[in-house]
């Protein structure tokens, strides 16, 4: 190992210092002498003009180059949406520093609607609110996806569980050719688009369908990605499929099919494993052994997916999918549970097994009728899901000294089924002012869903009078929920830069909750005697009328959204318990207000708060003075004096990046602070059995802290990301237990450090590490206060030496500072792969070994307001898988190998027609 390190660290300052670094500056202006900032500068190669580096101006329109001089002749590029392309031969002169002075670009200047020109299209520009950037540009690997080229661009990030932010900023969409693929979260599209096709990638604000129609500016703070495929390309098809056998009689198989037609896209997507792989993913390396990684159980699990997308015409446009779902799970969890009281703890021992599978069908299709005047779209979704399991359970009690004060066993066999419609339809319309607009919008969810289960229990107190409970019983529940929306806005511009809006909300959401338990009749031997105490039927209506005024303001740099409603609400709730009918009717008038201001501080640089005030009502089961003993150990008490939640929210976040620099930062801050918050008001008795009712408290609130730094080198072709994040929050919780009030503050936080060395196609090696401390205080509890932190150590690498091979680990070290006596304190992970590609390169064959060393744990120490908990649960051991892939791609008459021509330096500029017009 050490001898492996010091030969990785001699090759790495070999490719940094062998050659000398020569910088160009100089500063970009206009035809009057005003700086120009976001213009992309680059210098490339003369003879096939493959891009050495490329910057952009900053906010004084100065820029900087650095590289190492090839022996080719090169040339200096700049280009800005609006301006004649400028270029430069660079006369080598053997000094450490280029000064080109002060460049004035030409504005372009033409009567016409469009200027054609020819010219080198760069690799990156700033259109309007779109970062654009030319795949070409940018080297990947020749058998890359998407995910692969996104870490290549400058202010990417995409972290371990595949999440992705730009410049700060998380993504939440991502399109091909302005439409899904397979779901607006594009993560199919992350690991199964090819890099090959890839033209462009278009990085702008996520808009709701209203907002792209109407033009308004994007009120979310997330981000959207749009992948636009060669025109080459986009005709014909790829994909990939899989199958693996290995020990333990695991396997694993993966199905991954896409056309292009002009305008239609067909996706389908298939796997079935038994290595708790839920879901779709086909990982370069490890296929679908990464999302069983830190699962709890052990899940077989087979799904089918279909979708579709065709532009019927220019301005109709359906997108429709459908999937199936199975899966059977085998599970077994144990648990110690430390809890606190105002006059010492128990604590409580469990252990319980269940096996349950579940079987799911579920299509949805959103039809877009897009006018120049007018729009419309439906979106119908229906889902159906049967589900069963069977469990077995063991707990006890014991208080501080080790005596026993419960126990309990029980044994249940449930089945179920679920079925649901949902729909929104929305109609717009343009009106004869700019910003000026009528919107109506319909939304229903109606769902239906039925249980049967068989129980039976038998609970022991040791510490009073109490009989034991023993009970065997047949549970028949039916729940259904209907909710109707119904809203319309009109949009009226008062300036250029303020627009009114003027609404109303309806909105009507209906619960009802029918149980009807049996007990088995000895004489009959069937489950025939209703149980009315254990039989309840629960019925909430809420209805709301929001009418709202709103105000957008946009200027320059500035925007901010306005809009508060009066929320006239009337709750209705009814019960049948114990043959008696309970009902109650509360009304309230609340306000509803919500602000979102944002500024942009210049290239690269945002500032964006948010506030929010809303208030949460109460359900019936809260409301109404109902006993309910359905639990043995625990019994809860409704409280018609409860009040509604008011809760006030504010999110700030500030973001940076520095495109000269390659760095960036984010800060992130929330609070929220709650009035009459609900809580649990909890009393036990002497076995520990408890009895609760809901009470309102004041003064609980929560806050969290995030901040990120990261930065990205190159040198040729030797890349380093790497970067610092961290995260602290802490949570006030107030709350009653043994008539006693308690105070409880909770902490946390968490920094991370990461680096990525990625070397073409050699190696990619990306070590990181994190630490967890929780920790809290306590008022009122015979416990002062508790902590535990926890390491986490990961090294993954990914080597691509001998030629047509690829090897991969993933090894993690994880440890618990604090656990319960039985329980692991820490372990090992490690994940291991080797592949071998051939048949021109359409066959990938490899062997994976998971968990390697046998370690694989679940144990884990959780910490909140009442209580500390240890807890295991049962994973997936090692196994030795075996499997074969199958790549296929042809576009167009041409059937492609995985090549980006591009590819082996740092990566070649288009040169072709670019079309500008003058409202960029």
């Amino acid at each position: 190992m050490k001898k492996l390190i010091c030969i990785l660290t001699v090759l790495i300052t070999q490719l940094i210092f062998s050659q000398s670094t020569v910088i160009f500056k100089g500063q970009l202006t206009d035809s009057v002498k005003n700086p120009l900032e976001a213009v992309t500068v680059y210098l490339v190669k003369e003879k096939d003009n493959a891009v050495l580096e490329y910057n952009m101006s900053n906010a004084e329109g100065k820029f900087d180059l650095k590289i190492k001089l090839p022996e080719e002749k090169i040339l200096f590029k700049a280009s800005m949406v609006g301006f004649k392309p400028y270029t430069k031969a660079i006369e080598k002169t053997g000094e450490s520093t280029y000064d080109l002075g002060v460049i004035r670009l030409q504005e372009l200047v033409t009567s016409l609607d469009e200027l054609v020109i020819t010219a080198d299209v760069p690799p990156i520009r700033v259109k309007k609110d779109t970062l654009e950037f030319n795949a070409s540009s940018f080297s990947v690997r020749p058998d890359a996806n998407l995910e692969q080229l996104l870490k290549q661009l400058p202010g990417f990030q995409i972290d371990e569980d595949k999440k992705i932010t730009v410049n700060g900023k998380e993504v939440k969409e991502i399109l091909v050719n302005g439409k899904p693929f397979f779901g607006e979260d594009g993560k199919i599209a992350l690991e199964n688009l090819p890099s090959e096709i890839i033209n462009k990638v278009q990085v702008t604000d996520k808009k709701t369908k209203k907002e792209k129609f109407t033009g308004e500016r994007a009120k979310s703070e997330d981000a959207s990605i749009n992948i636009t495929i060669d025109e080459e390309h986009n005709k014909g098809y790829f994909g990939k499929i899989t199958g693996g056998y290995g020990s333990d009689e695991r396997y694993e198989s993966s199905l991954f099919f896409n056309t292009f037609f002009d305008k239609t896209q067909l996706n389908v997507i298939g796997s079935a494993n038994n290595i708790n792989a839920v879901g779709f993913s086909m990982d370069e390396v490890f296929d679908n052994m990464r999302m069983g990684k830190s699962s709890g159980g052990i899940t077989e699990s087979r799904m089918l997916g279909v979708n579709f997308v065709q532009d019927v015409n220019t301005k109709l446009k359906v997108n429709g999918s459908y999937n199936y779902n199975f899966s059977d799970t085998e599970s077994k969890n144990r648990s110690t549970v430390t809890q606190f009281l105002p006059s010492g703890e128990f604590v409580n021992n469990s252990e319980s097994a269940s096996n349950s599978d579940s079987e799911g069908h579920s299509a949805n299709v959103s039809i877009d009728y897009i006018g120049e005047k007018d729009s419309f779209y439906i979106m119908p979704n229906f889902q159906t899901n049967y589900s069963r399991s069977v469990t077995s359970s063991k707990d006890q009690a014991l208080n501080e000294v080790g005596e026993l004060l419960n126990d309990s066993e029980s044994n249940a066999t449930s089945k179920g089924d679920s079925n649901s419609f949902s729909n929104a339809m929305r109609y717009m319309r343009k009106l004869k002012r700019d910003r000026q607009f009528f919107t109506l919008e319909f939304m229903n969810t109606n769902s239906i869903n039925t249980s049967d289960a068989l129980q039976e229990s038998t609970t022991r107190f040791y510490k009073s009078e109490q009989e034991d409970d023993i009970r065997r019983q047949f549970q028949a529940q039916n729940n259904t929920n209907d909710t109707y929306r119904f809203a319309m806005e009109y949009s009226q511009p008062i300036t250029d830069s303020l627009t009114l809006l003027v609404g109303s909300n309806w909105d009507r959401n209906q619960t009802i909750t029918d149980s009807k338990v049996f007990d088995y009749d000895e004489a009959t031997q069937e489950y025939s005697e209703l149980n009315t105490l254990q039989t309840n039927r629960y019925n909430t209506v809420q209805t709301t009328v929001a009418p709202y005024v709103g105000l957008n303001y946009k200027y320059k740099k500035w925007f901010a959204d306005f809009n508060t409603s009066t929320n006239i609400v009337k709750n209705s709730v009814e019960a049948l318990y114990n043959n008696q009918i309970y009902s109650l009717d509360k009304k309230y008038i609340d306000p509803n207000v919500r602000l979102n201001l944002s500024y942009a501080m210049g290239r690269g640089s945002y500032f964006w708060m948010m506030y929010n005030y809303n208030v949460s009502y109460q359900s019936a089961a809260q409301l109404l003075d109902i006993v309910d003993i359905s639990n043995p150990l625990h019994t809860s008490v409704g409280n018609p004096d409860l009040r509604p939640t008011g809760n006030h929210g504010v999110n700030l976040s500030y973001r940076s990046y520095n495109f000269q620099t390659r760095s960036g930062y984010s800060l992130n801050g929330n609070i929220n602070f709650m009035n009459n918050s609900i809580v649990n008001a909890v009393d036990y008795d002497e076995d520990r059995k408890s009895i609760s009712t809901y009470k309102n408290v004041s003064g609980a609130y929560n806050w969290s802290l995030y901040g990120s730094w990261y930065r990205s080198e190159k040198w040729e072709a030797l890349t380093m990301r790497y970067g610092v994040n961290l995260r602290y929050n802490q949570n006030v919780n107030k709350g009653y237990i043994d008539g006693v009030t308690y105070d409880a503050i909770t902490n946390g936080i968490s920094p991370r450090v990461y680096v990525n060395l990625d070397y073409g196609e050699l190696f990619r090696i990306s070590p990181s590490y994190n630490y967890n401390r929780s920790w809290s205080s306590y008022k009122n509890f015979t416990i002062d206060r508790a902590s535990n932190f926890v390491h986490n150590a990961a090294l993954e690498t990914v080597v691509y030496w001998p030629s047509k091979f690829t090897i991969g680990n993933d090894f993690t070290y994880t440890y618990n500072s604090q656990i319960a006596s039985g329980y692991n304190r820490d372990f090992y992970m490690w994940n291991v792969s080797l592949a071998y590609e051939f048949f021109n390169d359409r066959f990938k064959a490899k062997v994976k070994v998971y968990d390697m060393l046998n370690q694989n744990t679940s144990s884990r120490r959780t910490i909140d307001a009442t209580s500390i908990v240890d807890s295991e649960s049962l994973v997936l051991k090692r196994y030795v898988m075996f499997s074969l892939t199958y790549s296929l791609k042809a576009f167009g008459s041409k059937e492609m190998r995985g090549n980006r021509g591009g590819f082996g330096g740092p990566g070649g500029s288009r040169r072709g027609t670019v079309i500008q017009r003058g409202g960029y």
